[in-house]
């Protein structure tokens, strides 16, 4: 029970890590009385403009751990599952959404860590390039995450658990990629608003990566009732 108490910290430390290095970047911009920097338009700075500054090394720890959690939390579901400990897939195109969820992740990961080290003041055209493939990998893992969702949650009716998992990953993930949508346009027709849409999103997808803290409890809640069946058959012998 207790390991799979510590698998839900996988995902809860990764959208802490995330939230707190958004806060910590947004904050110091706010309170250094809204700089602009060299690679900033607009009024307002952008996420990637206050990456570039001095607070470069805390923008790269915060994406790198923020990439790994984010995948790793994929594979946690999927290992769990195959051992019996989430609700399984019982079809083929489960498992295969599964498969392309982790590879978006994973996409992701990469995209969001280069991202980071090729700051936009520096390598412009590199760090679009990589933001470009850190929001695909995402969306792409969003999409097949919720499609995936589905599918389990009519394969098991009786699990509400499941269906709330769905439900929430659905409404939370149909916000961001709309927002993302919204955000490609706005940066290039509208600086200011654009940079405000970018931090709604990226604060908004710690929510996203907290729905997998959800998602892992229902383990030790397997665990749980299996641990009282196995306690009942005993004291039944």
């Amino acid at each position: 029970m207790m390991n799979h108490r510590l698998l839900i910290c996988v995902p809860l430390v990764t959208g802490f890590f995330w939230f707190a290095t958004l806060l910590a970047m947004l904050l110091t911009w706010l309170i250094s009385g809204g700089p602009k920097y060299v690679s900033q338009e607009g009024k307002v700075a952008y996420i990637s403009d206050v990456g570039a500054s001095f607070l470069k090394p805390l923008f790269i720890v915060g994406c790198c751990i923020t990439g790994v959690g984010f995948m790793l939390s994929l594979v946690l579901e999927r290992l769990l599952r195959h051992r019996g400990r989430l609700p399984p897939s019982m079809r083929k195109r489960e498992r295969v959404l599964e498969i392309l969820a982790i590879l978006g992740s994973f996409i992701g990961m990469m995209g969001l860590t280069f991202l980071s080290c090729f700051d936009i003041k520096r390598y412009s055209t590199a760090h679009h390039v990589c933001l470009l493939i850190f929001a695909l990998g995402v969306i792409l893992s969003v999409i097949f995450t919720v499609l995936e969702y589905r599918w389990l949650a009519q394969d098991h009716p009786d699990i509400v658990k499941l269906r709330r998992a769905y439900l929430v990953k659905a409404i939370i993930g149909s916000i961001l990629i709309a927002l993302a949508i919204a955000f490609g346009v706005t940066m290039y027709y509208a600086s200011n608003v654009g940079a405000v849409i970018e931090w709604i999103i990226g604060f908004g997808f710690t929510f996203y990566l907290l729905t997998f803290a959800y998602d892992l409890s229902i383990a030790t809640i397997t665990q749980q009732k299996d641990g009282l069946s196995m306690m009942e058959r005993g004291q039944a012998s």
